[in-house]
């Protein structure tokens, strides 16, 4: 027998484990042998495969070094990181420990708000830094919260504090409209804005800065080391607080035009609602307001603000916050300006009552303060359209010439105030106040105040003739009548209603120039007055305030008025008042007869005389016009049994008004303001004196100097005829 017949013994483990062995198969036997065969090759590949994995030496030695390279990088890279996050973790959390609670970052005023209301306890104006109340996102509307985060940062509620994107993304912006990296947009995100608003946690310390406007301007700037110190600040501000606490601060302390610091106040003082009110409109409006506050404002330009507003109301849409019908009904009907805000209304009076209160409660105050004033609204408006009317058809287009009105009531409350052509303004040079005057013949009335409070009567005669004095160190004064002639013996009441200035002087120079000027000081002319006998003429200046005050002192029947505007002030959630009226009726200066006496004589100025174009349809009007010399000033002060009214007219820099005289313009001004102040009231008859028989004036005109045969001649025939 062969040996390959001859069985294989048994393998140990097959006997450890009972197993026998099995016949190798034919099958298996092809695998084998399969198997065989293809072993030689694989040493092959193996060997190739060998020599592949070994370069040459240069290469190799490139690779050692590029891996060992890597490997320092690598090692660097990821120990400085770890540097980099210890450092800025333990800045993050230095900032975190000082970081105040929320309630103490709500209202970051440096100073206070004045809130103005009007005689029927309705916000007219604001000054300062108006607040108006703290705001959450849980108390504000959810539109302006949309509207807010849609406009500045879209993932507020996603990112840490920083958002790497956000600024890759404004980089990118930059260098594409060909800017600096870092100049114009910043991809600040909120909780960023938020930081600066804050000023990194640096308060405002007069001591340190030059002013609050530096201070600002500081926190505002945009070095690459300050944006630095920005993110470690937002970033701690994200651990601190939560988002909502973040979103409320910023709506609480953003800037959003027209004096307003922070939602509310922006609500009251554009809408005259609470911020939790707002409409999808309203609030796109004022989130629109956050880029340009001062730009976009809608008291600066509506339509502007209403255009921004409407792209805001497109980002919310494209957000989710509005549907396409809430976007197209809102864009549709924008948001418009209350009725205060709307009017502007007493811009100049504002003013006036800031300047005219205590500077801690006014224009300096750290509180909250609350001002009730006299100031009427309808009277406001009605001036200002009489005004306006007036220039747009009685003046030629183009002139610079100024007007300032003054209205009040007879005891000095001030009702209404114009102070320039441009009436919807506020800090503005104040006509009416500031500009100091000459005051021509309006100042006469006080001339026959002190005639009449001294025995005289208005029919007593006085002759209108040359007349001249010499003046210490002028040498011949010869004043002259404003028409060139002389009307010889006339009444004080013809006398006034013409304005003749002869027998003003004459009348002043009788009843003493010292109690002329004592008069006029306790009606209220506080002005320096001309000393010679050129003070009956009006050379004095005085503001159309003071003068406006001093005719309300004889409608009341000769007493003492100081006008005032404040009627109360009192701190912002407080019942009692710290202060009351500043004004009102002081002492008597002349007797109740008196005054009823010049009212009637002013009266004839209206109904008679020079001021005849400030007639009123059913009313009786009273009062005296008045221009200076060169025309320079023109004005006309007059009233009513309701209300005193002055008017001034003329030129900022003194030059003389062309064909303008008191009894023209300004009593043109002051008829149309009067006409609309008017309207709805019933007429009164003034408290004026009314003689029993009311005999024409005598008057006889007298030889003017350089007059012909034929003039004196009919002067004379008039004299024994008589005159019509």
């Amino acid at each position: 027998m062969s040996d390959s017949r001859r069985r294989k013994p048994p393998l140990v483990a097959e006997k450890r484990y009972g197993r026998k062995p099995s016949k190798p198969t034919s099958k298996s036997l092809v695998k084998n042998s399969r198997a065989l065969k293809k072993k030689p090759k694989s040493r092959t590949r193996s060997k190739n495969s060998k020599k592949k994995s070994n370069p040459n030496p240069i290469v190799r030695f490139v690779r050692a070094v590029c891996g060992w390279l890597l490997k320092i990088v690598w090692a660097f890279v990821w120990r400085s990181s770890l540097v980099v996050m210890l450092i800025l973790g333990l800045a993050v959390s230095y900032v975190y420990l000082t970081l105040p609670e929320v309630d103490e970052l709500l209202d970051g005023r440096a100073r206070g708000s004045v809130t103005l209301l009007d005689r029927d306890d309705k916000v007219f104006a604001w000054r300062g830094d108006q607040f108006g109340g703290v705001v959450t996102t849980d108390t504000v509307s959810e539109h302006l919260k949309h509207a807010v985060i849609a406009t500045e940062d879209k993932r507020f509620y996603w990112h840490f504090g920083v958002s790497p994107r956000g600024i890759a993304s404004a980089v990118r912006i930059n260098l594409s409209e060909g800017r600096g990296p870092l100049s114009g947009h910043g991809g600040s995100t909120l909780t960023q804005q938020t930081a600066k608003l804050l000023c990194l946690g640096v308060a405002y310390d007069a001591a340190d800065w030059d002013s609050e406007a530096e201070y600002v301007q500081d926190c505002r700037r945009g070095s690459i080391a300050r944006k630095a110190k920005e993110a470690v600040y937002a970033m701690a501000m994200e651990v601190k607080y939560t988002k909502d606490e973040i979103l409320s601060v910023y709506l609480n302390r953003a800037y959003m035009g027209g004096g307003a610091y922070g939602a509310e106040a922006a609500s009251q003082r554009y809408f005259g609602k609470p911020a939790a009110n707002l409409s999808p409109a309203e609030g796109a409006m004022i989130a629109g307001l956050l880029t340009a506050p001062s730009t976009l404002a809608p008291t600066a330009n509506l339509q502007r603000s209403q255009d921004r507003a409407a792209t805001i109301l497109r980002l919310m849409n494209e957000q989710g916050y509005l549907s396409d019908l809430e976007t197209a009904r809102n864009q549709k009907s924008p948001a418009t300006l209350s009725e205060a805000a709307k009017a502007k209304a007493g811009g100049y009076f504002a003013d006036w009552v800031m300047s005219s209160g205590p500077e801690f409660f006014t224009r300096n105050t750290t509180e909250d303060v609350i001002l009730k004033t006299t100031l009427d609204p309808r009277i406001q408006t009605a001036v200002e359209e009489g005004l306006k009317w007036v220039f747009d058809n009685k003046v030629r287009e183009g002139s610079k010439a100024q007007a300032a009105i003054v209205v009040m009531s007879a005891d000095g409350a001030v009702r209404a105030m114009v102070g320039g052509r441009q009436t919807k303004v506020s800090g503005a040079f104040n006509r009416a106040t500031q500009a100091k005057r000459q005051t021509g013949s309006a100042f006469k009335p006080f001339v026959y105040a002190t005639a009449l409070e001294k025995g005289a009567h208005y029919d007593d005669s006085v002759v209108d003739e040359p007349y001249c004095q010499n003046i210490a160190g002028s040498g011949r004064w010869c004043p002259k009548n404003y028409t060139g002639k002389y009307y010889g013996e006339v009444s004080l009441t013809f006398a006034l209603m013409n304005s003749l200035n002869i027998p003003a002087v004459k009348v002043s120079e009788k009843a003493g120039r010292e109690n002329v000027r004592t008069v006029a000081n306790m009606f209220g002319i506080e002005s320096d007055l001309a000393a010679g006998p050129a003070l009956a003429l009006g050379a004095s200046e005085s503001s159309l305030l003071e003068m406006t005050g001093a005719y309300a002192g004889i409608l009341n029947g000769g007493s003492s008025v100081t006008p005032y505007g404040l009627v109360e002030l009192r701190l912002l959630g407080e019942q009692n008042a710290l202060m009351g009226t500043g004004g009102g009726i002081g002492e008597r200066v002349i007797s109740d007869a008196a005054a009823r006496e010049l009212i009637w004589m002013m009266e004839k100025v209206v109904s008679e005389g020079t001021g005849g174009r400030a007639q009123l349809p059913g009313w009786q009007v009273a009062g005296k016009t008045g221009t200076t010399q060169a025309a320079r000033d023109a004005w006309f002060i007059g009233f009513t049994s309701e209300y005193v009214a002055g008017v001034w007219m003329g030129y900022d820099d003194n030059t003389p008004l062309t064909g303008v005289t008191g009894g023209g313009l300004p009593a043109e001004i002051w008829s149309q303001a009067m006409v609309r102040v008017h309207e709805g009231l019933e007429p009164r008859p003034l408290p004026a004196f009314v003689p029993k028989s009311q005999p024409k004036p005598k008057r006889a005109p007298q030889k003017k100097r350089g007059q012909g045969i034929d003039d004196v001649v009919n002067g004379i025939l008039k004299d024994i005829f008589g005159r019509n």
